[in-house]
């Protein structure tokens, strides 16, 4: 059975190489014989120890809680720096192409950690959406689908929200008021009307705002 001869430390601090029979592969274990990367926290609650032999079955497990555990890691730093949606997570699994076998139950990890949230998540992005680029709430229902937010979500969030379109519209218009200034009145309505529409305004918002 392949003999742990030796473990190092690795840059991370938090793991450390185990070589079986004075040999190690940062790519992977492909035969006996070969080691692996651990966390400490596994090392130390598996006991692991110089001149400790394991059998194929034991390594293969080993190495399994170590993947997984490598892989948490990471995915909580990615989790823990903003809410985060259902859809970013399975975004993160194909991107950084995360096992499959471990799919489940990493977002039941983090979904016990709280961080995963679709609810927290909506109101984060239209939060963000209003202090840095206000957007009408057509607009942000249409994002918030193509993030994968389920209509009752988005409905439940909006209803809540507090979006202030007609004063939205109002300071949109003021940025462009150079453009229809030396139009007629009518003709100043029209143009003014159909950019409203093009950024997503409904009719009566644009309708209030132009008469004003």
């Amino acid at each position: 059975m392949p003999r742990i001869t030796s473990i190092k430390q690795q840059k991370n601090k938090n793991r450390v190489n185990v070589y079986l029979d004075d040999e190690f592969s940062s790519k992977g274990r492909p035969a006996s014989g070969w080691g692996f990367g651990i966390d400490l926290d596994n090392f130390v609650l598996l006991n692991l120890k110089v001149d400790m032999e394991l059998t194929e079955k034991e390594i293969e497990d080993i190495v399994k809680k170590a993947e997984y555990q490598k892989t948490l890691d990471k995915l909580l730093k990615f989790a823990m720096v903003r809410p985060r949606s259902e859809k970013e997570i399975r975004d993160y699994f194909r991107r950084k192409k995360v096992h499959e076998s471990m799919h489940s139950e990493l977002t039941k990890k983090l979904k016990h950690l709280e961080l995963i949230n679709d609810e927290k998540f909506a109101k984060w992005w239209i939060e963000q959406r209003q202090n840095f680029r206000p957007k009408p709430k057509r607009i942000l229902s249409i994002e918030l689908r193509i993030k994968g937010i389920k209509k009752e979500v988005i409905d439940e969030v909006l209803g809540e929200e507090i979006v202030d379109e007609e004063k939205m519209a109002r300071e949109l218009l003021e940025k462009k008021v150079y453009r229809w200034k030396n139009l007629g009145p009518k003709l100043a309505k029209q143009k003014m009307s159909q950019y409203l529409a093009g950024k997503g305004f409904s009719w009566d918002v644009i309708e209030k705002v132009t008469q004003k």
